[in-house]
């Protein structure tokens, strides 16, 4: 396709490029476009099928100059294998925006002056060259969303939300991911939001508690799995006391009963019941560490997963007492609701390391599990009261001043399964998620600013 806008030169298709790319093929893919004079280049970055016409462009041209910032995206139109064409929003762009797999949409309008200042000075990557230079461009000013929806693609990837949400952790993507942990280093770096490795030991002993660790399981609706979750936690195998707490957030359908049965059977189940009806997974957790029951150290277990071993629990409490860290995260594997595996497998995020691993987390979707935390330090901080990105607000906040321990061996077994609260989530819903988790990124940032 073709067209003559304003009188200007012919503008031909999009340049095409992978979200993966070298310095090197960036480069050459972008040096005849930049050196053509023209105010601005048009990218697809990986959209197949696309249709935008000259009303489209024109609208980007135009958005681009009167906002004078370095790039531009919009929301745009998805034609499923059905024919069927839909609306496919995209969210505004923020300082923590900065995910590697962040969703512009394919097509992306970039002001060439500021490119090509960019482009000069990108340093050699090998995957990482896209990312690297779309946080350059950042850095003068930040993307710039269009909320209309300027073209259509043909949809490709069909799966459901809950299928995809692992691509990042997939580790035949562990080199893409350690380079693009170097890109997002000298991002931040840049910023001024990197911080040295942290050195920040917790006293142990400092209180006194009934028991040494307590599981935590909020749960709503899951008489189907929540007698399998706890039964996998008192089940655990410690030379220390321990109990399970479980927060029932008013549930409907029969967890109530059930877990009411096993705490008259096990002394050791405390089953809590919020007085408030507005509490999220966040406040669940809350209600539970704040509660006289809870022990020195709250570890994490959800109402659909299981524990891999009977010494799972032993192993985080052991992990604690050596590295005396503010919390401690493990490793999982994705199964079936039979326990059959499922792919990536194993999921380690081996991405993180005790040098960097306080930065990169802002770059990665997520920190693992189990995750467990020292209740003293937990009561202070307080997760945030909501359903999703809890556990990762509090992760990032704590690997700001403490130490976090890390556990590579399979210690979890999440089970995927058509109940899963995000197996199939909606657009405007996983834009939701993405957009809080921006946020939290977005203050950790500037939190470490301020440092």
């Amino acid at each position: 396709m073709k067209f003559r806008i304003n009188n200007q030169k012919d503008i031909t298709e999009p340049i095409a490029i992978s979200p993966v790319i070298s310095t090197e093929a960036l480069k050459k893919k972008l040096s005849e476009p930049l050196a053509a004079g023209d105010s601005f280049v048009m990218l697809n970055i990986g959209g197949k099928g696309l249709d935008i016409d000259s009303s489209g462009i024109m609208r980007f041209m135009q958005v681009l100059d009167d906002s004078g910032m370095p790039m531009v995206y919009s929301d745009y139109r998805t034609k499923g294998a059905d024919g069927v064409v839909r609306s496919h929003p995209v969210i505004d762009y923020q300082q923590g925006s900065v995910r590697d797999d962040f969703d512009f949409g394919p097509v992306i309008f970039l002001r060439s002056s500021d490119a090509r200042d960019c482009l000069n000075v990108l340093p050699d990557y090998d995957y990482a060259a896209w990312y690297a230079l779309r946080l350059a461009l950042s850095r003068r000013g930040l993307p710039f969303r269009i909320p209309e929806a300027l073209y259509t693609m043909v949809e490709t990837d069909l799966r459901k939300s809950g299928e995809k949400q692992f691509d990042y952790v997939d580790p035949r993507n562990r080199d893409v991911q350690i380079e693009m942990e170097t890109a997002f280093t000298r991002h931040l770096a840049e910023i001024g939001a990197w911080i040295p490795e942290c050195h920040d030991r917790i006293e142990i002993d400092q209180d006194d508690f009934s028991v040494e660790a307590s599981v935590v399981i909020p749960v709503r609706n899951r008489a189907r799995t929540v007698v399998d979750a706890v039964r996998s936690a008192l089940g655990q195998q410690a030379d220390f006391l321990f109990n399970v707490i479980v927060v029932d957030n008013h549930s409907t359908d029969g967890t109530t009963e059930l877990l009411r049965d096993l705490s008259m059977q096990d002394a050791r189940l405390v089953h809590l019941i919020p007085e408030s009806r507005s509490l999220g997974i966040g406040g669940c957790w809350n209600l539970a560490v704040d509660s006289r029951d809870c022990g020195r150290f709250a570890v994490q277990l959800d109402s659909d997963d299981l524990y891999k071993d009977v010494d799972t629990l032993q192993k985080i409490v052991d992990k604690f007492r050596q590295e005396r860290c503010a919390m401690v995260i493990g490793s999982y594997e994705l199964v079936d609701f039979e326990g059959n595996p499922l792919p990536p497998g194993l999921i380690d995020h081996k991405e993180w390391t005790d040098s960097n691993g306080a930065n990169n987390a802002l770059r990665i979707n997520g920190l693992g599990a189990p995750r467990a935390f020292y209740t003293p330090v937990f009561r202070n901080a307080k997760l945030p009261n909501v359903s999703y990105g809890e556990d990762y607000a509090m992760g990032l906040r704590l690997s700001r001043e403490f130490r976090i321990g890390r556990i590579y061996d399979s210690l979890y077994l999440c089970r995927r399964w058509e109940g899963n609260s995000d197996a199939a989530l909606s657009v405007e819903r996983v834009n939701a998620n993405n957009a809080y988790k921006d946020f939290l990124r977005t203050t950790e940032i500037k939190a470490r600013q301020l440092l």
